[in-house]
């Protein structure tokens, strides 16, 4: 099984380099601060991986008028682009696949207990497909708790960084990726663990 429970430097990486590509590749004008939106990181953090795209030479970067910078992507940097993108379809295929497994098995359970109400916990890749896969159920996601994030909206649904702020819920899904682990353990201090729920995939330690 394809096993997401903390992606490795490389893979943390790797995806942020392929997403400063595609935000290059689409448009030259851009600010770090518009990229750190991009990437949901903070502006120092953007400035890193950006720092570390120019290093490699796949990023060239000129000056223009009032202080502002272009970037382009080389030939190297269009290639990388290639590659990273076809190793992220091929694992995100696996991805997809094994986490619907899990999603679905915990939402089954959810419909026959009658929690309708469900409330994720972790701003993901994960929580988008437990998004996804829930409009095939009779239940109504009403937020994520997600301590660190900085978006305000989750498709379409509010982000708390609090979960006291959270509405009433039935049932809590872990969804975060990277420290799936320790979110689960915040939880589970607050709230009845018999109604906090952990996707297979996350590998999470129940006890």
């Amino acid at each position: 099984m394809y096993n997401v429970h903390i992606m490795n430097t490389q893979q943390k990486t790797d995806k942020a380099t392929l997403e400063i590509l595609q935000v290059i590749g689409n448009k030259e004008d851009i600010t770090q601060r518009h990229l750190a939106s991009k990437l949901d990181v903070a502006l120092g953090l953007a400035n890193s991986y950006l720092k570390r795209c120019v290093s490699k030479g796949l990023i060239k970067v000129t000056q223009a008028p009032a202080n502002r910078y272009l970037y382009y992507l080389t030939p190297k940097g269009f290639a990388e682009k290639s590659r990273l993108t076809g190793s992220y379809l091929r694992s995100s295929f696996n991805f997809y696949r094994d986490a619907s497994s899990s999603i679905n098995y915990i939402y089954d359970l959810c419909e026959s207990k009658k929690l309708n109400r469900i409330l994720f916990c972790g701003v993901s890749e994960l929580a988008e497909i437990a998004s996804i896969r829930s409009h095939d159920y009779r239940l109504e996601i009403i937020g994520v708790y997600d301590p660190i994030a900085m978006k305000k909206n989750f498709f379409s649904t509010p982000v708390f960084n609090e979960l006291q702020n959270t509405p009433n819920f039935d049932a809590c899904l872990i969804t975060a990726l990277e420290n799936s682990q320790d979110i689960f353990i915040s939880v589970i201090d607050k709230i009845d663990s018999e109604v906090v729920y952990t996707p297979s995939i996350l590998n999470i330690n129940r006890n």
